[in-house]
C-alpha cells in the first residue's frame, strides 16, 4: 500500500486543493494531509487556527463523494527555525510515506535534498484558486465563496473568519 502526503497552510482549504487531493489519490492508496505552519493563526497570512483548518479539511472531504476519508489523515505540522530539520519533524509526525505532494518549491527542495519523491499536482485555475487570492477578495469585499468548498465557507462564517481577517490586516496595514 502506498501513501503520500499533501502539505499546504491551507489559508483557507479551497477547491484547488480538492483537486490537488485528487490528483494524489490517483498515484497513493492513502494521504496525509499536513498542515504546514500549524503554530500560526491570526495573521494575515494565516488568520485561521490549526484547529478550524482541521475543521475545512474534514468537512470538506467528507462531503465529496469521490474521496474516501477512511483514506486520509489529517495532521498540524508546526514550523521550525531551521528549515533543514522541518521534514524530519514531519516524519516524526506522520505515518511512512513514499512520496510528497506540493507546489511550494522551496518545500519540495527540503525533501528531494532528502532523496524523497516529490510530486507536483496539477494546478487548477491558481489566479484564483490561492489562499492570498482568496484572502484578498474576503478584505476587499469581492466575491470568494465559489473559490472554497461549502463546508469551508460555512466554517469560516461560523467563527467570523472575514470580519477577524479585515481587522488583522488593518493592524498590519497600521503597524507598518
Amino acid at each position: 500500500m502506498s501513501r503520500g502526503i499533501f502539505i499546504g497552510r491551507f489559508q483557507p482549504f479551497h477547491l484547488g486543493h480538492i483537486a490537488a487531493i485528487k490528483f494524489a489519490f490517483k498515484r497513493v492508496d492513502e494521504l496525509a494531509i499536513v498542515i504546514g505552519s500549524a503554530q500560526a493563526s491570526y495573521e494575515s497570512q494565516n488568520p485561521f487556527t490549526a484547529g478550524e483548518r482541521v475543521s475545512m479539511i474534514k468537512d470538506s472531504l467528507n462531503a465529496d463523494k469521490m474521496i474516501d476519508c477512511k483514506k486520509t489523515l489529517i495532521i498540524p505540522v508546526p514550523d521550525t527555525n531551521i528549515h533543514s530539520t522541518w521534514t524530519h519533524s514531519v516524519d516524526m509526525l506522520v505515518p511512512k510515506y513514499d512520496v510528497v505532494f506540493t507546489n511550494n518549491a522551496f518545500t519540495g527542495y527540503l525533501f528531494i535534498q532528502r532523496n524523497i519523491a516529490v510530486t507536483e499536482p496539477k494546478l487548477l485555475n491558481r489566479s484564483d484558486l490561492s489562499g492570498t487570492e482568496i484572502r484578498r477578495r474576503m478584505v476587499k469585499n469581492l466575491k470568494w465563496t465559489h473559490l472554497v468548498p461549502e463546508q469551508t465557507q460555512s466554517l469560516i462564517e461560523e467563527v467570523g473568519g472575514v470580519e477577524r481577517l479585515k481587522k488583522i490586516s488593518d493592524i498590519s496595514i497600521h503597524k507598518n
